[in-house]
């Protein structure tokens, strides 16, 4: 369940809102986009009923937040961010799933603009201790951007993820506050 202060967060280019139940039919149609899907434990059979049952299930979870990204200029949905595992005696949380689902948007820096907000918000506004995130080892642009944005390698989970019926490893990386602090506040990179 998102915060009423967080329910609505923007950056210079983008408008990142609580997610709405029209917003899984979008989510539908990209989720079945290889391009988008590829490298997510999204199944390529998912369908809306599902995105909207898992959305409407979890909204009221206080371990789950749902967004949705907008981009500016037109207000139109572009992608979708998925956090889970708030954990408020650990102060940990877990980017589950983002993406940049328009492919007119794609490669333009919104997806690293995205995580930057989230991130900050995780360590000033919720304070997470730490902040972690996985990804297909095969999937090189995720590395390079996780890594540029300060997360760290923890390892491969195996078997730890499950795509069209097989399991699937997963690299975990992480970011703690003090890593984020060092990098985002004592730099010129303030968010």
């Amino acid at each position: 369940m998102i915060p009423e202060n967080l329910k609505t967060l923007e950056t210079e280019r983008l408008i990142i809102r609580e997610t709405t139940e029209e917003d899984c039919k979008v989510f539908a149609v990209w989720e079945r986009d290889p391009a988008v899907t590829e490298f997510f434990t999204i199944s390529a059979d998912r369908s809306y009923e599902e995105i909207l049952s898992e959305v409407v299930s979890e909204k009221s979870d206080p371990s789950c937040l749902y967004y949705t990204i907008t981009y500016k200029p037109d207000g139109e949905p572009c992608g979708r961010i998925m956090i889970s595992r708030v954990d408020r005696h650990y102060d940990s949380m877990d980017l589950t799933r983002i993406y940049i689902g328009d492919p007119a948007l794609r490669d333009k820096g919104l997806g690293r603009e995205a995580l930057e907000k989230i991130l900050g918000i995780a360590f000033t506004e919720l304070g997470m201790e730490r902040v972690t995130i996985d990804h297909f080892p095969a999937n090189k642009r995720a590395d390079h951007l996780y890594r540029k944005l300060g997360f760290v390698d923890e390892g491969i989970m195996r078997n730890s993820g499950k795509k069209d019926g097989r399991y699937v490893d997963l690299q975990l990386k992480s970011i703690l506050r003090e890593e984020y602090e060092k990098k985002y506040l004592s730099s010129s990179e303030v968010l």
